[in-house]
């Protein structure tokens, strides 16, 4: 949004994960600030992470996998939500399982969860959506994804986006996860995509027939 110039949406978590934040920046940065103390706890706790000494490869894959993530993020959702101060905040969370198959699943300020191939939250749960199943419909779509086919896809919808809402900027993040790591490009840009034509259409602005 061209209100948060400088507001980055997408936080990667212990390299196999990365949350993606809509909503209100202030409850996005109390939950940004729950991710790091969790992913420091998690490092140094001597059982938790694959980065720690002695630390069973098995169990912490499990334990660190982008699914147990959004569990946890889930219940701190619904959590809030029942104590009538939810987090304004639509998450998505997308990365790897324990078994190192993508995983995305979403989870909003009510604490209600669901998986898809293809998810997108604000407006692009109403535009970017359709592009997104008519590219992967299904299961066995997604698997058949190639990675060039999905960031082009990814980056018609941000084009999609752009020109359908005047506030937004024509900037983005995107992230890609794989078995090496999360792969993150921040201030990405639609290259040739502006308002410049504006001027020329009739009606727009004080113009003289």
């Amino acid at each position: 949004m061209a209100r948060f110039t400088d507001v980055k949406r997408l936080k990667p978590f212990n390299r196999k994960s990365v949350v993606g934040f809509g909503g209100d920046v202030s409850d996005m940065q109390y939950l940004t600030r729950l991710l790091m103390s969790l992913d420091v706890e998690e490092n140094y706790s001597g059982k938790g992470s694959d980065l720690s000494v002695g630390a069973d490869p098995e169990e912490a894959k499990a334990l660190m996998s982008a699914n147990n993530l959004h569990t946890y993020l889930s219940k701190v959702m619904y959590k809030r939500r029942s104590d009538f101060n939810p987090l304004w905040n639509a998450l998505l969370i997308a990365g790897l399982d324990e078994k190192n198959k993508p995983f995305l699943a979403s989870a909003d300020l009510l604490g209600t969860v669901y998986s898809a191939p293809t998810l997108a939250t604000g407006f692009g749960a109403h535009l970017a959506q359709p592009i997104l199943r008519s590219v992967v419909p299904d299961e066995k779509a997604a698997e058949e994804l190639s990675r060039e086919k999905a960031i082009e896809t990814v980056q018609q919808c941000m084009k999609v986006l752009f020109y359908r809402d005047a506030r937004s900027m024509n900037e983005y993040s995107i992230a890609v996860i794989d078995e090496k790591g999360v792969e993150l490009k921040e201030d990405e840009r639609l290259e040739g995509q502006s308002w410049a034509f504006a001027d020329q259409i009739r009606g727009y602005g004080t113009q003289t027939v």
